[in-house]
């Protein structure tokens, strides 16, 4: 078996099948093994219950930007991991950016990090509706958005600016900038994204119970 001759071995599969898979391969651990698991809602306990706790578990939540190295990955570990945390950073810096969290925030992280990803398309597709809605061409719209996205998120990784910092540059006063501000915040912008992200905390949180 391949886990014989590995020093890693990363548990990517839904949450529902890891108990029955972690049975079969735990003949084939050693203490020298170090397991990772991308399994959404699958605490370390869990793990633990079935490996013992004397095994390096290391839980990762990365997002789909993976497939493109993009991802923003947060990391915990349990106690016999923590001397193996750089490794999981080394292996996932390759494929985005990395964070090390506590576990008890791994839930958290799911939901700005993974679910994240779907909010954000929600407002690239929402400006390129918009866009549509002024005259563009989809195509044009489309890129348009994406490209105006891109550049705000680079604009505060680049800068390490706040976001706020960002819109007074670009809003004067009685311009046009601040007029689609605040009918948006009237509309509840903001407020509706915070109460997406408690939505789905409070959903994430009722599914790992059942």
């Amino acid at each position: 078996m391949a886990v014989e001759k590995s020093d890693i071995v990363i548990f990517a599969l839904q949450p529902r099948h890891i108990d029955k898979v972690l049975e079969l391969v735990k003949p084939k651990l050693t203490d020298n093994h170090v397991v990772m698991s991308v399994a959404a809602g699958v605490e370390i306990s869990r793990i633990e219950r079935i490996l013992g706790s004397d095994t390096n578990i290391i839980r990762v939540m990365p997002n789909t930007a993976i497939s493109i190295g993009k991802s923003m990955t947060c990391i915990a570990a349990n106690s016999k991991a923590q001397d193996k945390v750089e490794m999981a950073e080394t292996i996932f810096n390759q494929l985005g950016t990395t964070l090390i969290i506590p576990e008890e925030l791994i839930q958290a992280a799911t939901v700005i990090c993974a679910s994240g990803i779907a909010f954000w398309m929600r407002l690239v597709r929402a400006t390129t509706q918009g866009a549509i809605q002024l005259g563009f061409e989809a195509e044009q719209a489309h890129e348009l958005a994406t490209q105006t996205c891109y550049g705000a998120a680079s604009l505060l990784i680049e800068s390490g600016r706040h976001p706020e910092q960002e819109i007074d540059r670009v809003t004067t006063p009685s311009g046009c900038t601040i007029e689609g501000l605040n009918a948006m915040e009237h509309q509840g912008l903001s407020s509706a994204l915070i109460q997406g992200i408690v939505a789905s905390f409070e959903k994430i949180n009722q599914l790992k119970t059942t």
